[in-house]
């Protein structure tokens, strides 16, 4: 396992449709574990394969945020919203490309996702609260799709901004 560099936006990476992963490869279960170690230790609660800079459909989630339990990491490969409540919930996001900037955003409450785990199985599940915001963001990245895009221009803008100056201080070293 190694922790991978995560891209930061604007990265061109971040704003492409990825591909379906056809099979499992070793290949694909160590992107899958170096990015549950990035994850952790960025720290975050999702982290998309594009976020790596793989434009493939995968990424990983682990919601639970209670120190004191076992992590509940999932790694989902060609995720697939399958049902959307018509109830919607405003939760506050971030984003590891995106770092230190956050606003809310209006969501399903609750989703069915289908995907292919790493067992090479497919697993349906629904999940509401932190987890379904997460699965809806993850899945968006999936698609080119950042949380600052359901933002306004303006702040969208701005948000951009801060990134690119981000961007040259962090070159500049």
């Amino acid at each position: 396992m190694s922790l991978r560099n995560i891209l930061i936006h604007p990265d061109p990476r971040l704003k492409k449709t990825c591909e379906p992963i056809a099979r499992i490869t070793p290949e694909i279960e160590t992107l899958a574990a170096d990015m549950l170690a990035t994850m952790y230790d960025a720290p975050g609660v999702g982290l998309a394969a594009p976020q790596v800079g793989v434009l493939s459909r995968l990424y990983v989630m682990d919601c639970n945020k209670d120190p004191e339990a076992e992590p509940e990491p999932i790694v989902m490969i060609n995720p697939e919203i399958t049902w959307r409540s018509e109830a919607l919930n405003v939760y506050e996001e971030g984003c590891l490309s995106i770092p230190d900037q956050y606003a809310e955003v209006t969501r399903p409450a609750e989703v069915r996702v289908a995907w292919l785990g790493l067992d090479g199985k497919a697993h349906e599940r629904e999940f509401d609260g932190l987890w379904a915001t997460c699965a809806q963001h993850e899945i968006d990245h999936l698609d080119g799709k950042l949380f600052i895009d359901y933002l306004s221009a303006m702040k969208r803008q701005m948000i951009t901004r801060k990134m690119v100056k981000l961007k040259r201080e962090t070159a500049r070293g």
